[in-house]
């Protein structure tokens, strides 16, 4: 039972209402538009909850093996930094969850086209490969992307414009113009989230050469950068709501401004990065708020 707890805490459920934001969005959509599919949007979730595992496994893999996590680091300890998960085991969980996320994103290609559209087929098996690269690269090897500050970018692109779009056209099989202020609007929530966590370990990440865009910016740049993501996010979700409103129910999520809002305003006020580690929490549970309300709104 102690050992059940100590993968679980690896695994990080705390980060999979975050990374199924954009996947509830595209399912709503899809609903409105008479496209939804429940296989095709369970396999959806699978897949994404299981890619989100294991980036977060293979993030304490490569951040335990590097030292980046060491005492320095500020927010709660990894598996392997304290000794939870050897280095062997975590590898050999990575492996398995690699093959389980294969299986099930060929499940969803099959599912979704099945013998037909076999370029979009061929397409999302791509994209499947690519989101386990990413996943992996980001602090795994000797190069990865999530030392030379291009984490941001990838989080960008895979839980907002894959995230929504590409759930979106598991179901329509065509792109559509109303899935792309969403795709935006959560890729820089999600985009916000990783800043946040940089700011917090700006010192850790400094000492450990880990060059996220917080240490390239510094402290007070890197806040600044945060109002633009999350102010960007909610100016561009505003757009969404006044071009598509129908009913009243459409623009309920903009309650979540109110949080948001609060949210940059303690950021403002925060001079110590230690301070900052409540708030990932907050942002990511707004985040999921808002996707959730918004997909309520627009099937009302």
């Amino acid at each position: 039972m102690n050992n059940f707890k100590k993968w679980l805490s690896a695994f990080r459920l705390r980060t999979l209402p975050l990374s199924v934001s954009g996947i509830i969005i595209a399912g709503s959509l899809a609903g409105y538009n008479g496209l939804f599919k429940l296989s095709t949007f369970v396999l959806a979730l699978l897949t994404t909850i299981s890619l989100q595992i294991l980036s977060n496994i293979a993030n304490d893999y490569g951040d335990g093996t590097k030292g980046t996590d060491n005492d320095d680091r500020i927010g709660p300890k990894r598996a392997i930094q304290s000794g939870d998960i050897s280095p062997s085991q975590m590898f050999s969980a990575i492996k398995i969850n690699i093959l389980i996320t294969i299986l099930l994103a060929f499940l969803l290609v099959f599912t979704s086209f099945g013998s037909k559209n076999v370029l979009l087929a061929f397409i999302f098996i791509g994209l499947g490969v690519l989101s386990i690269y990413a996943a992996l690269k980001y602090t795994v090897g000797n190069n990865p992307y999530g030392y030379k500050g291009l984490g941001d970018i990838f989080v960008f692109i895979f839980f907002g414009l894959v995230s929504v779009i590409g759930c979106y056209i598991l179901f329509a099989k065509k792109i559509d113009h109303i899935t792309i202020l969403p795709a935006c609007t959560i890729g820089l929530l999600s985009v916000g989230v990783l800043n946040l966590n940089n700011l917090r370990d700006i010192e850790s990440d400094k000492k450990a050469n880990k060059n996220t865009i917080a240490v390239k910016l510094g402290f007070i740049n890197a806040k600044r950068y945060h109002y633009t993501l999350i102010g960007l996010a909610i100016l561009l979700s505003f757009m969404y709501g006044v071009l598509y409103y129908v009913s009243i129910w459409n623009i309920m999520f903009f309650i979540t401004y109110i949080p948001l809002i609060a949210h940059m305003l303690r950021v403002k006020r925060t001079t110590n990065p230690v301070n900052l580690d409540p708030e990932l929490k907050k942002l990511a549970l707004t985040t999921f708020l808002l996707s959730t309300l918004l997909a309520i709104g627009h099937l009302l």
